[in-house]
């Protein structure tokens, strides 16, 4: 344990051009290499095996937040849940067949977290409470590169013309994208459990090429 003042760390203020878009508005943006929790998956966005990752994914950033704070004095702030939401059939995924999406849940990570203390912590939550979907949590980097990103204001199941108007800008900016390949990305900043639906905002992603 180290005895010095506590440096206070908050990437979503850092990253802000990342985690606060304009409302309405699609906009591009560029996406560095970054490092996350994650929780691979398939099937509803509400169902059992979503809720065990989130909350498999949760009880690791906490640990490894208080951890940090203790042996580092770092106190950091957990990032909000993110979403990465594609299907093998992307038919699958237009026709909003939820029960064959693939979903890749997880939570971005401080430079300084390394694969020894994910791998620490997540032995000692095990130890603790050992959450179903623990096992399942993996430390991985993601580089999106170029994206189109957008504020959506509301539930979730009115995202639609928020996510025509990132495609549109794409598309006229004469880009593409593959959506099996550069996966839609969501992005929870609001707690459903303590906010009314539409007031929930989503940060929407689509990477491009």
């Amino acid at each position: 344990m180290v005895d010095r003042p506590t440096e206070t760390i908050d990437l979503k203020k850092q990253l802000k051009h990342l985690y606060n878009p304009p409302v309405g508005k699609a906009v591009f943006v560029e996406v560095p290499e970054f490092s996350y929790l994650m929780v691979d998956g398939r099937g509803l966005p509400d169902g059992p095996d979503a809720i065990a990752a989130i909350e498999a994914l949760y009880s690791v950033a906490y640990a490894l937040k208080f951890s940090v704070k203790k042996e580092q004095a770092i106190d950091f702030s957990v990032m909000p849940l993110e979403g990465l939401w594609w299907s093998n059939n992307m038919d699958d995924f237009v026709h909003t067949n939820k029960a064959g999406w693939l979903w890749t849940y997880m939570i971005m990570q401080p430079e300084f977290i390394t694969h020894a203390l994910v791998e620490k912590v997540i032995d000692e939550v095990r130890k603790k409470k050992n959450p179903p979907a623990l096992g399942k949590v993996r430390f991985a980097s993601l580089a999106e590169g170029m994206s189109a990103q957008i504020m959506h204001i509301g539930p979730y199941s009115e995202e639609g013309p928020n996510i025509e108007k990132i495609h549109r800008l794409i598309k006229e900016s004469g880009h593409t994208f593959e959506g099996a390949r550069q996966k839609h990305h969501e992005i929870y900043l609001s707690d459903p459990r303590r906010t009314a639906p539409e007031k929930w905002k989503t940060v929407v992603r689509q990477p491009y090429v």
